[in-house]
């Protein structure tokens, strides 16, 4: 049965729930208009698709992409994660609705699309953007880059020295790692890796009277860089897979081969952890790592040259439809040009620049020495990450700290941190560590440094079955006169350095008496049996975040209904929880100013009359990635302001452990408010989400000069004006 088939049975249900009754021509959106809307479920007129809204998201990354004001790798690089954007959506949101459409489910997503019809609207969307990203590199990218005297050159035009040098490096280098496979009636199809290069080819013996040409496979050694260099010219490079076609007969000797093109599958690679088969997390973590290689296929890419016939084979093949194959008029995994990137041509890039300290750290003065004094507000990248590095590492050597408490969802290979952890340990205090085995495409790194941390003795709690654990939490216990001192760390990102240079996060380190205790206790709840759901000062997920966010969001709609004033600003990658949505609805209903920044999926649809016409939603995509979560309520002019690990998503609030936890002294909250204005004023970067899902750059007044608030953020740092 093809997906379109199977799409006929959800559309007869789709249209018994659509919104617009027939009989009178009314929309239910008509009749919620003039009631409240905090009880009962939401129509799908109210909320855009999660899918298509991601999709909406990637296409602000293509578009600083074509953009011709960046710098022309920094338009590469946005092209470059555009495309491995892609691979992960396929690999895990695509793969699941393909899996509801074979399993036969019809259920309706909260906007009323069934999986079969979001499938549809996924392919619709994205081939233009896909054609538009192959048409960008091919006809703007490698021509400038040429120009610039960055070159990829065809294999054939290569001079004859170079190609006899290309030639002997293929005997040397390439051809003892080949591994062609043939398909005839005693070879089967081989199994094609997930987001592996191959090559598809057609061979016959040369004698006359042979056999027809049949079908073989060449896999695209990943070892070897995708970009060769060529002699004679220092920046110059030809495709791995030309280099391989132009010599591919050395590998089939006494045979034509003939029909030789590129193509790439993507597979299913979610994991899935059942509860009742994780009774030891790590081993199942590995064993599930094993199988992602062998996941389903969902989709094969294909240059445009290949025959039909061959497409065709190779379609049926891997069990896809014609919906799933995507035909590129350029390089395939344009990711892989990401290799010219670390060529030095500054003047091709953004400028750099060095990451600072904050004034209150810049004299030596011991760390917990100026916590005992006041909090420390730490905005990355403009501030240097390195004063949380120095937290651990001060913990770990200093001879009155006690213990070490920590979670860790992502960090680098060869994190300071890691190493800071280890050395505490070393010296005889307590450490533990929460590490998330879960944590998507990290597994295997996670598995081998939290390992390395076992064996150097510290206690490594591999995460909670059934929940990930998304919080940024470090602890210290410290010896201070008759009594015992908690300092803290807490975070919008990972304590990761290399991430922490690349995405704007938020951190604040401080020694407040309750957010010590409340840390103690959640790090109890992750690593012992305790079942506390309240704390002092911290929001914690699963337990009680998004009773906590939806009692914010009402006060502020109570306070509108008094007549006062209400607002509420929200700095989040995604909104997608039903309930928050609902909440944020009926505050707009009350009056209540409602802003939201809003990075990546949104399925609240601003500007509904009656609805939602006080919500304005804005996405920034810019040079860094905006991942830091801000959250204030005016509170009748008693602002309160909260940071932490989650989004406004179901995942965030029901399945992971997570961390909101409030800023209240005046320097800290001074600084997250004037951070948070300069995202408000932004005009540069920021995209204006309007009631048909669309997003439009923001119109310029001409008496206005433009904002780009992240640059705006890096002359503070240039002009040495960070608080």
């Amino acid at each position: 049965m093809t997906r379109e088939k199977k799409a006929t049975s959800t559309a007869a249900f789709a249209s018994e729930t659509a919104s617009l009754d027939d009989s009178t021509g009314t929309s239910a959106l008509d009749e919620t208009r003039h009631t409240s809307i905090s009880t009962g479920s939401l129509e799908g007129t109210l909320l855009f698709n999660r899918e298509l809204s991601w999709i909406e998201f990637n296409r602000r990354v293509l578009e600083e992409g074509l953009d011709h004001g960046n710098p022309l790798l920094e338009r590469l690089k946005f092209l470059a994660i555009f495309s491995t954007n892609l691979d992960e959506f396929f690999m895990i949101r695509v793969s699941g609705l393909m899996q509801q459409v074979d399993a036969g489910v019809t259920v309706l997503s909260p906007d009323g699309l069934s999986p079969a019809n979001q499938l549809k609207s996924i392919s619709e969307k994205l081939r233009p953007m896909t054609d538009e990203l192959t048409r960008c590199i091919v006809n703007e990218i490698l021509p400038e880059l040429d120009s610039h005297g960055i070159r990829i050159l065809r294999y054939k035009h290569l001079t004859p020295v170079q190609q006899e040098e290309m030639r002997q490096y293929f005997q040397s280098y390439i051809f003892p790692i080949l591994t062609p496979l043939a398909v005839d009636p005693s070879h089967p199809f081989p199994y094609i890796s997930n987001l592996s290069l191959n090559l598809a080819m057609m061979v016959r013996p040369k004698e006359k009277g042979a056999h027809e040409p049949r079908f073989a496979r060449l896999k695209v050694p990943p070892i070897v860089a995708r970009l060769l260099p060529v002699s004679g010219d220092t920046h110059a490079f030809v495709f791995l897979e030309e280099v391989i076609a132009a010599n591919v007969e050395a590998l089939f000797p006494e045979m034509h081969v003939t029909n030789i093109h590129p193509f790439r599958v993507t597979r299913d690679a979610d994991l899935e952890i059942e509860q009742d088969e994780a009774g030891d997390l790590l081993k199942t973590v590995e064993r599930q790592l094993r199988r992602r290689r062998f996941g389903s296929s969902v989709r094969l890419e294909i240059d445009t040259g290949m025959p039909p016939e061959m497409a065709q084979f190779l379609t049926d093949s891997l069990g896809l439809e014609s919906d799933d194959v995507f035909t590129m008029d350029g390089p395939l995994s344009p990711a892989d040009l990401m290799q010219l990137y670390k060529l030095d041509f500054p003047a091709l890039k953004d400028e750099p620049f060095a990451p600072v300290l904050p004034a209150v750290l810049r004299d030596g003065e011991p760390i917990f020495d100026v916590l005992r004094k006041q909090d420390v507000v730490l905005h990355h990248p403009f501030d240097s990450f390195a004063p949380v590095v120095d937290f651990v590492r001060a913990a770990a050597r200093d001879p009155h700290v006690l213990a070490i408490k920590q979670t860790l969802y992502r960090t680098s290979g060869d994190s300071p941190i890691v190493e800071a952890l280890m050395d505490a340990c070393e010296r005889g205090k307590q450490v533990a560590v929460l590490v998330e085995l879960k944590a998507r495409f990290d597994e295997e790194n996670n598995i081998v440094w939290a390992r390395k941390m076992e064996r150097a003795g510290v206690h490594v709690v591999y995460g909670l079955i059934g929940l990930k654990t998304h919080c940024k939490l470090a602890l210290v216990v410290r010896q201070e006169g008759d009594g015992l001192r908690r300092y803290v760390h807490l975070g919008t990102g990972n304590y990761n350095p290399a991430t922490a240079r690349i995405y704007t996060d938020i951190g604040l380190l401080t020694s407040n008496p309750e957010i010590g205790a409340d840390a103690t206790e959640l790090f109890n709840f992750l690593t012992g049996y305790s079942r506390q759901t309240d704390y002092r000062k911290l929001f914690v997920a699963p337990v009680a975040l998004r009773e906590k966010f939806i009692g914010l969001i009402r006060r502020e709609a109570d306070h509108c209904r008094a007549g006062k004033k209400g607002r509420i600003v929200a700095k989040i990658n995604s909104l997608t929880d039903t309930r928050i949505i609902r909440a944020l609805y009926d505050a707009s209903q009350a009056g209540v100013e409602i802003e939201l920044i809003v990075r990546g999926v949104c399925c609240l649809r601003p500007g509904i009359p009656g609805i939602s016409e006080n919500i304005r939603v804005r996405s920034i995509v810019g040079r860094f990635l905006e991942h830091s979560r801000i959250f204030l309520f005016h509170n009748d002019g008693k602002d309160e302001i909260y940071l932490g690990s989650a989004d406004w998503m179901n995942r965030n609030l029901d399945r992971r452990v997570e961390t909101v936890f409030p800023v209240e002294e005046p320097k800290a909250r001074k600084r997250i408010t004037k951070i948070l204005d300069a995202y408000l004023l932004d005009t540069v970067k920021s995209r204006v989400l309007d009631g048909e899902g669309a997003y439009e750059r923001i119109t310029i007044p001409a008496d206005k000069a433009p904002m780009n608030v992240q640059e705006h953020f890096l002359s503070l740092v240039r002009s040495d004006s960070v608080e």
